[in-house]
Parts: structure tokens; sequence; C-alpha cells
């Protein structure tokens, strides 16, 4: 679809996208389990991951794989 449209920034369909949504997804999930289970070390350790994601989704984003813009 995104052939149709010249102009379409891409939506995030690219590869430091994609990593950082799966890594902060699973450090949610993470979260989730560790919270009902009551331990907030393993809370910590899942938000540092979640804020890790978003470190690496920026920095691949800068070594190119992130969306071409035109």
């Amino acid at each position: 679809m995104s052939e149709q449209h010249a102009n379409d920034p891409g939506h995030g369909d690219s590869v430091a996208a994609w990593t950082a949504v799966i890594i902060i997804t699973l450090a949610s999930a993470g979260a989730t389990l560790a919270l009902w289970f009551g331990d907030m070390n393993l809370v910590y350790a899942f938000a540092a991951m979640a804020v890790f994601g978003v470190v690496a989704g920026f920095v691949l984003s800068k070594l190119g794989f992130g969306v071409k813009k035109n």
C-alpha cells in the first residue's frame, strides 16, 4: 500500500522500530509477571529493559536501519 503514496513515511516499518517494539513488549510482559509475583527487583530490571528498547531503536535508526526518508 505504501507504494501507492510516494510521500508515505512508512509508519515505522523498519528493523529499528520492530526491534524497539519487541524489546519493550517483552519488558512490559515481564514486568507485569514480576509485579504479580511481588518481586520489585525484577520489575525494576524489566523497566530498565524497556529503556534499553527505546535506546536500541534510536541507535539502530541512526545506524541506518530506520525508515528511509526521501
